[in-house]
């Protein structure tokens, strides 16, 4: 499916990432693997570090500390705030709305929207698509997106295939309308018929939580996970993404009519750092175009890998210049997604710590 949308602009990015810093050495004795084949999964994919919250610590609080520390800065005004989108697949509760309870501690108006959006890996592309069919409306001129999840509390740290890349952080981004005339180009595709390539069995309403879901148990390659922990098929989800990806690349380019040269960087979902380098290597792209340094760096906190990629490589560069981007996100869902954008001139681009 393909999207156009029209005078439409970010305006201002915030990442929020977790002080607590893990190292993979220091996690290798949970997993049942001899060292030497360790370490040589963390040279393959890249793994180093990853940003894990601290207990307690959930969703809300890294958006309403990020929101806080924008309002503090005067980098946003509350009262300017007409829709409040919160993406993220670990939610403070089943009910009420997180956006909601993130909307009442801040202090927002009433006179607004709130909106939870449940996706993952191209959650932050979908979370965009939503922002800029609610500017259409005329009684919305300013729209904060957050994408957030705390994935870490839901993996098993006796995993190999996902502790060491699992992150947890939160983003902040500000869409407007823009002043000059743009054009943003999209598409996005789902298959549920995959859902259970990336997945956590228990825990919601048709397989509740149980002593007997937090069981764990030892898979084939020797992982042991409960059904309370994320599963993820590997191989499938690299087959999927190599795949499925290309084509949405072309048709992407196709309909906004350019090549993929004159695109001056493409700021993809971090997987991990081998599916990355890959992915640009099968759309001959040059890797320094497609960063792959998040996963490595902080872990893949989900959709948030994208403006974290954004952040971390063109903090210094996007407030006094301007980038036409690729930004893409593919995963759980299944669900894939692009988008061709002009990015630059921003109000704000930072990291911080929470």
């Amino acid at each position: 499916m393909n999207f156009t949308y029209y005078n439409k602009a970010i305006t201002g990015i915030l990442t929020i990432l977790p002080s607590n810093e893990v190292k993979f050495e220091d996690e290798m004795e949970n997993y049942n693997f001899p060292t030497a084949k360790s370490l040589k999964l963390k040279k393959a994919m890249g793994y180093n570090a990853h940003r894990i919250v601290e207990d307690g610590v959930c969703t809300s609080d890294l958006c309403i500390y990020g929101m806080n520390y924008l309002f503090d800065k005067g980098l946003i005004n509350k009262e300017d705030i007409d829709a409040l989108i919160l993406v993220t697949q670990s939610p403070d509760y089943f009910m009420p709305p997180t956006s909601n309870v993130i909307q009442g501690q801040l202090g927002l108006k009433h006179d607004m929207i709130c909106l939870d959006i449940n996706q993952g890996c191209a959650g932050y592309i979908v979370g965009l698509m939503e922002s800029f069919m609610l500017l259409d409306q005329s009684s919305i001129n300013k729209v904060v997106l957050l994408n957030a999840d705390v994935l870490s509390r839901k993996v098993s740290k006796r995993d190999r295939n996902s502790n060491p890349l699992i992150g947890d952080g939160a983003s902040i981004t500000i869409i407007e309308r823009s002043t000059n005339p743009t054009i943003i180009h999209g598409n996005l595709k789902m298959d549920g018929s995959g859902a259970g390539a990336l997945k956590i069995p228990a825990g919601g309403f048709k397989l509740p939580s149980t002593p007997e879901t937090a069981r764990m148990t030892e898979d084939v390659s020797g992982n042991y996970r409960s059904l309370d922990n994320l599963v993820m098929k590997g191989d499938d989800v690299f087959n999927f993404v190599q795949r499925e990806v290309p084509p949405l690349i072309e048709d992407l380019f196709n309909n906004a009519n350019i090549n993929k040269d004159q695109v001056d960087y493409y700021m993809f979902h971090q997987p991990n750092k081998f599916m990355l380098n890959k992915l640009a290597d099968k759309l001959d792209i040059p890797r320094n175009k497609m960063p792959s340094n998040i996963v490595e760096n902080f872990g893949n906190s989900s959709g948030v890998s994208i403006p974290t990629a954004i952040t971390f490589n063109l903090g210094d560069k996007l407030q006094n210049e301007s980038f036409k981007l690729c930004l893409a996100g593919f995963g759980v869902g299944l669900t894939w997604g692009s988008l061709l954008l002009q990015v630059g001139n921003l109000t704000f681009i930072e990291n911080i710590e929470y």
